[in-house]
């Protein structure tokens, strides 16, 4: 009796510690949460930074961590499954990587890809996609693969339903910096264009 009391309780808390997973949260003003160039483009976003940028700032990747050798290499990782994202309530807290989570960044959680790594998650309904850096563990809720950060979730079109059908394909370093590339061409053409 007591053992069931104790399991209730336990499950209690691991329902309670999770149900910000897919809380949408509220978008406060006119300005949108995502940068301008997370909207535009499907290629990994602030790679590793802590906050999003001012309104009216130069929202390129120009300034972005360098993907250097310590990037593992998961070319040959694919995996099909269901998709999470975790937004404002985990916003400031480390992750397993040692970063602060941050709901506008292009990042994932996955329990077994090694942190550091770059992956491309493919939403299998409408076929958008994006590339997302793993800088976390998780999710925790039976049959999710992955949990993706608040901004990778809006551009795969799973924000407002919270979950979704993922295909992920591991990318080599060659591939993430070329991924990185196409997103500076990408913003230097738009403002060249203004």
């Amino acid at each position: 009796m007591k053992h069931r009391w104790y399991r209730s309780l336990g499950m209690l808390f691991v329902v309670t510690a999770f149900t910000g997973c897919a809380v949408q949260p509220t978008q406060t003003g006119s300005a949108s949460a995502i940068p301008a160039v997370a909207q535009a483009a499907n290629a990994p976003v602030a790679f590793g930074s802590a906050a999003p940028l001012p309104a009216g700032h130069d929202q390129s990747l120009a300034n972005a961590q360098p993907i250097d050798d310590g990037t593992p290499d998961v070319s040959d990782f694919k995996q099909v499954g269901r998709a999470s994202w975790y937004g404002r309530h985990f916003v400031g807290r480390k992750t397993a990587s040692g970063e602060r989570y941050d709901m506008n960044a292009m990042t994932a959680a996955h329990k077994t890809l090694p942190l550091a790594s770059y992956v491309r998650v493919t939403n299998t309904s409408n076929h958008k996609s994006v590339v997302v850096k793993i800088n976390d563990r998780g999710p925790y809720v039976r049959g999710r693969v992955i949990d993706l950060s608040y901004a990778a979730a809006k551009l795969l079109g799973l924000a407002h339903a919270g979950t979704a059908r993922v295909q992920i394909e591991g990318l080599s370093q060659e591939e993430a910096r070329a991924e990185r590339a196409e997103v500076l061409a990408s913003n230097a053409g738009k403002d060249a264009g203004n």
